[in-house]
């Protein structure tokens, strides 16, 4: 049955895309289209919301510094788009390293990103950017290539130090 939602494989798709897709408008940087430093705190506010709530990824964020995950998540989507912020945070690998993820959790959470950017009306030619621009980090954040989701995050992990 088809609910008019992109699914998991169709948002991989628009990953892999990237930067070079006939939709992206050149008039305006990516970070002025998605509306500057306000409309990405308040896209990661409800991304992060729309995570704690999702049972396909949730159990992953256990052990999460959620201001520090904002705070991360707002300073790369502001840095990756063009606008003025620096990235400060642990690379993808460092970051992701032993958690687990598996490719199912991977899209589970590109679908709440896309769930969320539907929420906030932004368009799909400047979702197609961003995804583009956040697709190549998959090889550093997925560590099981499985369909799987819900998986607990192993007590092994170790999480980033929390804000100061």
């Amino acid at each position: 049955m088809r609910t008019g939602r992109p699914t998991g494989a169709q948002n991989a798709k628009r990953l892999r895309m990237g930067r070079n897709s006939k939709e992206v408008t050149e008039m305006a940087s990516l970070y002025e289209r998605l509306g500057g430093l306000d409309a990405i705190s308040a896209v990661v506010d409800s991304f992060v919301r729309r995570c704690a709530g999702d049972d396909r990824i949730n159990q992953k964020f256990g052990q999460t510094d959620v201001p520090r995950l904002k705070k991360m998540l707002v300073d790369q989507v502001c840095a990756a788009s063009g606008g003025p912020c620096t990235y400060s945070g642990r690379d993808m690998r460092e970051t992701h390293d032993g958690m687990g993820v598996t490719a199912g959790e991977f899209d589970a959470l590109v679908e709440d990103l896309v769930a969320t950017l539907d929420e906030f009306n932004v368009s799909k030619a400047v979702q197609d950017e961003l995804l583009g621009l956040l697709g190549p980090m998959r090889a550093d954040i997925v560590e099981v290539e499985s369909p799987e989701t819900g998986t607990s995050l192993p007590e092994t992990y170790a999480p980033a130090p929390a804000l100061s």
